[in-house]
């Protein structure tokens, strides 16, 4: 080892969105600023009204000012629960799965399909069913292969794309604390939610009784009051938005459902395999305990290990490739199905021309490949066959046009390339020994000449 090699914790080199701080101990979303301002629309005004029944108290006007204290003690102690659960929702690890460094194995997952898949220049693996069935409490439930964790999900577990991890029992990311809502701060996040609709209904029900106390005339003291009046109108909207949160999350928990499968799943018109009766659902989420983190953020790592698994799953949608982008190198018709071929480094990253989809779609239809250079005193057709998979279909792309993708790949003597030479007419294809750059550049020159040649007889 270097002796300026200095270890790496998993949380300096995680793939995810998020945010660290304090040496991985706090983790936040990448909106982790949310925070302060959700902080402030609870602070400012929470404030302000212990301001005014601290003015309350020390007012001589004021009738038997010791009742008073109760109602300053417990607002300051509503708004720094409020406060509390915020962050401790915030900043704590949501429920994240453990990212594989690997595609599972073969033997892991059941059936394969044959083809190998190379996606954006990642290492090759082979194709993997998108879903597969689990049993859950005597239901079947389907879980999905994430290509970016490089797993098959838990089942209740999605993909943010926010924070581009998976989370277990996930419900849903909220922008208000700037993390995603999971399996361990959703108690967190329901506490906070619920205390700040206590706090909206306390300050908006004592504003009132400022207002209401000894004044004859109630318009006048509301005209005169002002912040009591503000208090009032924020208090009334603000209820409307944490209260209705409140009540639909508490249906939520009492029918063991996230927000996330009650909008795709409406378990109202099919059976929840994960409802067990509203007493044990409650105390699932309030009286469980809590599961520990997958992963131990402060612990050393390798960084290679993980950095090779950031550049197998960069720059992907979610479970959307395009064609092009998977890549196999096939010996014919008859083997088209044989796996365990490693694509060579030569024709990774292959920059197609746009219209290459187009000749591709001729050939699948059925209709004969467009191939202006054939030449015509050689018995043997040469082509370097590349075939696209892309929704279980093959596409085979013949001729020059393969070598112009080879021409644009970058050049080197020792890169070499798996070349297959099909008779023409025979079923059982020729396969040729590895040929390195030289006799690829030697084909170059051959088909430029024919190309040349076929120009002057036309012209």
């Amino acid at each position: 080892m270097d002796k300026g090699y200095k270890p790496k914790r998993l949380y300096q080199v995680w793939k995810g969105s998020n945010r660290f701080f304090c040496g991985g101990r706090l983790i936040f979303g990448p909106d982790v600023a949310s925070i302060f301002l959700s902080t402030l629309l609870i602070a400012a005004p929470a404030i302000g009204f212990c301001i005014k029944v601290y003015n309350k108290i020390l007012d001589k006007g004021t009738k038997n000012p010791a009742r008073w204290y109760p109602v300053f003690f417990v607002g300051s102690i509503l708004t720094v629960l409020d406060l509390l659960f915020l962050f401790l929702t915030s900043s704590r690890d949501p429920g994240i799965v453990r990212r594989n460094t690997r595609p599972p194995e073969p033997d892991e997952t059941g059936d394969v399909t044959p083809s190998m898949e190379w996606v954006n220049g990642r290492t090759p693996y082979l194709r993997l069913p998108r879903t597969k069935d689990v049993m859950v409490n005597g239901h079947t439930v389907k879980v999905k292969y994430c290509d970016t964790c490089l797993l098959y999900r838990p089942p209740r577990a999605s993909h943010c794309s926010i924070c581009n991890n998976c989370v277990q029992r996930f419900d849903h990311h909220c922008p208000w604390v700037g993390q995603c809502i999971g399996i361990r701060n959703y108690r967190f996040f329901f506490m906070f939610i619920s205390t700040a609709t206590i706090l909206c209904l306390y300050v908006f029900g004592f504003s009132w009784i400022f207002i209401l106390d000894g004044k004859p005339n109630v318009w006048k003291a509301i005209s005169h009051d002002v912040l009591a009046d503000f208090l009032i109108v924020y208090c009334f909207i603000a209820v409307w938005f944490v209260g209705g949160l409140t009540a639909f999350h508490s249906y939520l928990i009492s029918t063991n459902q996230t927000t996330y499968e009650n909008f795709r799943y409406r378990y109202d018109k099919k059976d929840n395999p994960y409802n067990r009766g509203a007493i044990q659902n409650i105390r699932e989420i309030f009286f469980s305990k809590i599961p520990p983190s997958m992963n131990k953020f402060r612990s050393f790592v390798d960084e290679d290990e993980y950095m090779a698994v950031g550049s197998l799953t960069m720059n992907l949608g979610d479970n959307f490739v395009g064609s092009k982008e998977k890549i196999d190198i096939e010996m014919g018709a008859k083997v088209a199905g044989a796996s365990n071929y490693s694509l060579p480094e030569i024709l990774r990253n292959l920059d197609y021309d746009d219209d290459s989809d187009d000749n591709l779609k001729m050939e699948e239809d059925g209709r004969p490949g467009k191939d202006p250079f054939s030449h015509g005193e050689l018995d043997l057709k040469e082509s370097v066959q590349t075939s696209i998979v892309g929704d279980g279909s093959i596409e085979s792309l013949q001729g020059p046009d393969a070598l112009d993708v080879v021409r644009e790949s970058p050049r080197s003597s020792r890169e070499s390339i798996q070349i297959f030479i099909a008779e023409d007419g025979a079923g059982e294809p020729a396969r040729s020994s590895i040929a390195d750059y030289g006799v690829i550049e030697s084909l170059q020159n051959s088909i430029t000449e024919d190309r040349v040649s076929n120009q002057e007889v036309y012209h």
